[in-house]
């Protein structure tokens, strides 16, 4: 970081009213949540407290995971590192496998004073996944099977502590019955108990992941045929074999197919739970939005509230993650941050979730580790539509699930208008498939474009931006 800049923002921190004390962290995690909410354009979302979030804030409208994927991901995003940094592809790898002596994004804040808690999913879920050193104390709801229902209706609990049974459940309970409603519950609780001291509190929403079950209410506020149908439905012309999936991940719920298309009616009550699952956990989201204003501390409370990937329901013939595709690599990504002064601002700017260690750190007055991955996007968040990265990079490994070493890696490099992924084996780097696109107002892929003669220059030209890595993307006074 240069010194001129941290300077000037320290002066900043010690000048400001509101900033009597060190900042508080409220740093919100929401699982397979993708940019579909009303700050972000969304004609059907119903999100009112996510959209009071993003008039206080810098919506940033580019965001992009470095896998999509739960594991990887939150490992990147809570080390700094990307995920060949990490070592973590895979649903079982610790990240502390391969980087021991990593400090962690709350521990980072833990040794620098403040008092670092979590509440709900912020790790991937299994209780092996957890980092007990990150925290100040034991983890609230970290664990699935500790934390709280994912279903209520007997019909769906008659397996007992089965992972999968509908796909989709509508009940009549108020918010607390779901798992979601109990972690809001127990952080407005930290946040009381924790008024009086500078901290990083992380809330881990597990919603709208599937199982879709949220209370009814949310339910009623849409009408299931009033929500689109997804659009395409079929794979991009040319895309290779490698880079779509089965689905196998909703196939498991006992009312979808083996396989083969979803049947209409399944797909449309799909997508209407979905978008019921977003509006219970923005209600969610309000309740410590809430909280923060009776207790006083808005306005000495930096928010940060991310996704740890998007999610297909049905754009490309595809379901849930585990692609390269922009619906699963795009992400939302909002910062309200007290110290700056653009609010209700929104940034075009291609940011990454590697992003956001750094950023917070600068944010709160405290110096930059030199092994992080990401760039601080504070000087966006000052000036949101100055020129920043030139790309952001996201990758994901075929065959994918538990394999702590993947025979391909499809890395991907996303630009303005393009994305460009090549397949390599991970052994001899040989590209074993590639796909270029071109984007259009909907940001979704049509047609691979690599190989095409007319494309050849873009190709070379994004090779050679996919070959430099991500140092080279950065903004040009990094």
């Amino acid at each position: 970081m240069h010194i001129a800049r941290w300077c000037s923002l320290l002066l900043c921190l010690l000048a400001s009213p509101a900033m009597g004390q060190q900042p508080n962290i409220l740093f919100i995690a929401v699982d397979d949540l993708r940019p579909q909410l009303a700050c972000y354009g969304d004609r059907v979302a119903i999100t009112p407290h996510t959209d009071r979030l993003a008039q206080r804030g810098v919506v940033f409208n580019r965001a992009y995971c470095q896998q999509a994927v739960c594991a990887p991901s939150r490992a990147s995003v809570l080390t700094g590192r990307r995920p060949d940094a990490t070592r973590v592809w895979d649903l079982k790898t610790h990240f502390r496998a391969a980087l021991p002596h990593a400090i962690t994004l709350p521990q980072y804040f833990k040794v620098h004073g403040y008092e670092a808690r979590s509440v709900g999913k912020i790790y991937h879920d299994p209780a092996n996944a957890q980092d007990r050193i990150s925290w100040s104390a034991p983890e609230v709801m970290a664990v699935t099977g500790h934390a709280g229902p994912k279903y209520v209706r007997s019909e769906n609990l008659a397996g007992g502590t089965s992972w999968k049974a509908a796909a989709t459940e509508c009940a009549d309970v108020p918010d607390s019955a779901y798992v979601d409603g109990k972690v809001a519950d127990a952080a407005v609780q930290l946040l009381r108990e924790l008024k009086d001291t500078a901290f990083f509190l992380a809330v881990g929403f597990r919603r709208p992941h599937l199982p879709f079950s949220a209370p009814k209410r949310y339910w009623d506020l849409y009408q299931t045929d009033a929500i689109p149908l997804p659009w395409p439905d079929r794979a991009p012309l040319g895309a290779p074999a490698i880079a779509l999936h089965t689905g196998v991940e909703l196939r498991g719920y006992t009312d979808m197919p083996d396989a083969g298309p979803l049947p209409p009616g399944s797909i449309r009550e799909l997508r209407h739970g979905y978008y019921a699952g977003i509006s219970y956990i923005d209600a969610q989201i309000g309740k410590l939005l809430d909280e923060l204003e009776r207790l006083g501390l808005l306005q000495n409370t930096l928010i940060v509230l991310w996704s740890d990937h998007g999610f297909h329901l049905g754009e490309l013939g595809l379901w849930c993650k585990t692609t390269n595709f922009e619906t699963d690599t795009r992400v939302p990504l909002i910062i309200s941050s007290p110290l700056l002064e653009n609010k209700a601002a929104h940034s075009d700017a291609l940011v990454e979730l590697v992003d956001i260690y750094p950023t917070l750190l600068e944010l709160a007055g405290l110096p930059i580790p030199d092994d992080l991955d990401g760039t601080s996007m504070a000087p966006l968040i000052a000036e949101p539509g100055r020129d920043w990265k030139k790309a952001a990079f996201s990758q994901f490994p075929r065959p994918w699930m538990y394999k702590a070493k993947p025979e391909v890696m499809g890395y991907s490099v996303r630009i303005r208008d393009y994305r460009y992924t090549e397949w390599r084996n991970m052994d001899s780097g040989v590209v074993v498939d590639s796909e270029l696109y071109h984007y259009g107002a909907d940001d979704i892929e049509h047609r691979n474009l690599a190989g095409n003669p007319d494309f050849r220059a873009t190709e070379k030209s994004m090779k050679q931006l996919l070959d430099g890595g991500w140092k080279q993307a950065l903004p040009s006074d990094n």
